[in-house]
């Protein structure tokens, strides 16, 4: 299972990316592909349109994660081991998603969630 961040989903609407290339890559390989709640309200929070919403949940196969315990546990324990900056809150939260879906996560932005590779996040930067 792949988790796709927020920036993700929002690059797939843009015709030619090489997000939407390397999306369309691993759904041509049967991956399954997810994402965690938190990253879905930052996709939804927008701008997007309905159609671009329809378009994303199509390539989700794997669905929307709910945010549960488990992850809640989780983004509680990296944002203690990563020095308890309230910017990474969101973060926290979708790096623990992936952990405990046992997901690579997906996303461009590969320097916001580095400092949880070494706690077990798997990333894929794309």
């Amino acid at each position: 299972m792949i988790h796709l961040d927020a920036n993700v989903l929002i690059n797939l609407s843009k015709a030619g990316s090489t997000v939407a290339a390397k999306v369309g890559m691993w759904i041509r390989a049967g991956e399954r592909l997810g994402t965690a709640a938190p990253s879905w309200q930052e996709y939804v929070t927008g701008p997007v349109t309905p159609v671009e919403i329809a378009k994303a949940v199509l390539v989700l196969q794997g669905g929307i994660l709910p945010y549960d315990k488990a992850q809640a546990e989780k983004a509680a324990e990296f944002f203690n081991l990563t020095g308890r900056r309230r910017t990474v809150k969101f973060d926290c939260m979708i790096a623990a998603a992936a952990v405990v879906a046992n997901a690579t996560l997906a996303t461009s932005n590969g320097a916001d969630f580095l400092m949880f590779v070494p706690f077990g996040l798997k990333l894929e930067v794309v």
